[in-house]
């Protein structure tokens, strides 16, 4: 196997499969990129057997063949490369030599043979949409996403496809987010899907505003996503997402509408004295009046008053003000509307930004 190709033209997407394999793992083939040499073409492959990406790039006069090599030893030396430089990698026998200039470099290599491979069952069902409006839906919900929770089934976002609509949502038990934009294709059924949160974060890094389309493909317990040159899958979460429909509110009658940048500015000073570990502010409405307040531990105090447009009863009401912020940088307009119940019930923000229809509810906590 033998290729030679411009440093430029190597490290981005060497980067970019690299994002995805683990720096250490038990099984030393996983910490590898799978290296794949056609004469017009180059591929790399890397996966921790959650998910794979897949790079392709055209070469000229490529010997065939294939290897695996150590893929942060790889990135690390191409990086360290001049950018114009052309490298040429040769492998054969275990080993594969890196030339550049008078710069020289062996790698040690493991066989292709036993590169794992993501088994996909015959996809039941595709479709394509812009890279813009896909970046859209997963940006307005991720940052409402679990970690590691032990409901499995909250560590992701939810995809919803259905007659006229293409959806998203992600929750973490305190939030939630819900994105959706129109959708043309004719489905012969709902599909409901669970992406896992590696997977939302690398294809968020993925997917570019002004990108060409890309082709999702849908099977039973894994997802694709095809652009022009990359392949990326990943397994879902075999689970059921809850019912989000429930705790969405649809009785709260006191509404606020205020200028989003002026709102935001004024929770971010009052957050710098909210209480560290829970992050708590309060809220206080009065006719045409917010009043932001914050306190910590060491009984400092923190206090904004906004003029805005409320119309409801006076109230006060708790939340986590990262809660709030998070919400509030996903929305895009210039004026935000939030819906309020008492002071026990989830606010409701809701925003129309394009094609895209976002909605963001966060629970209130206890003052």
């Amino acid at each position: 196997m033998k290729f030679t190709i411009r440093q430029d033209q190597l490290v981005y997407p060497l980067q970019m499969v690299g994002g995805i394999v683990e720096k250490r793992h038990a099984t030393p083939i996983l910490s590898n990129i799978l290296i794949r040499v056609t004469p017009q073409q180059l591929s790399i492959t890397g996966t921790d057997l959650e998910v794979e990406m897949i790079t392709h790039i055209n070469i000229n006069n490529g010997e065939p063949g294939e290897t695996t090599l150590p893929a942060r030893k790889m990135i690390d030396i191409c990086r360290a490369l001049p950018a114009e430089a052309d490298i040429e990698v040769y492998a054969n026998e275990g080993r594969a030599t890196i030339r550049s200039g008078k710069s020289r470099f062996t790698l040690s290599t493991l066989p292709s043979s036993e590169f794992p491979e993501l088994n996909q069952a015959a996809d039941s069902f595709e479709f394509s949409l812009g890279q813009c409006e896909l970046k859209q839906l997963i940006d307005n919900t991720s940052f409402s996403m679990a970690q590691q929770d032990v409901r499995y089934f909250l560590n992701g976002i939810c995809m919803e496809i259905g007659e006229g609509s293409l959806r998203t949502v992600a929750t973490d038990g305190h939030r939630l987010a819900l994105c959706s934009l129109p959708f043309k294709q004719t489905v012969d059924e709902e599909y409901q899907i669970i992406i896992p949160r590696k997977a939302i974060i690398e294809l968020s890094r993925l997917l570019c505003e002004q990108g060409d389309s890309v082709t999702v493909q849908i099977g039973s317990n894994h997802v694709k996503f095809l652009f022009p040159s990359q392949v990326f899958s990943a397994k879902l979460i075999d689970g059921q997402f809850p019912d989000y429909q429930r705790v969405i509110p649809v009785n709260n009658s006191n509404k606020l509408t205020a200028d989003r940048t002026d709102f935001l500015q004024a929770l971010r000073r009052v957050s710098i004295l909210s209480n560290e570990k829970h992050r708590s502010i309060r809220l206080n409405f009065s006719e045409n009046r917010l009043r932001i307040l914050a306190h910590n531990q060491e009984q400092e105090e923190a206090e904004e008053e906004l003029q805005v447009q409320y119309h409801g009863e006076d109230l006060e009401i708790g939340f986590n003000v990262t809660y709030l912020l998070d919400a509030l940088q996903a929305v895009h307009e210039q004026e935000v509307t939030i819906l309020f119940g008492d002071s026990n019930s989830s606010c409701l923000i809701g925003c129309t930004g394009g094609q895209t229809e976002s909605s963001y509810v966060v629970m209130p906590m206890r003052l």
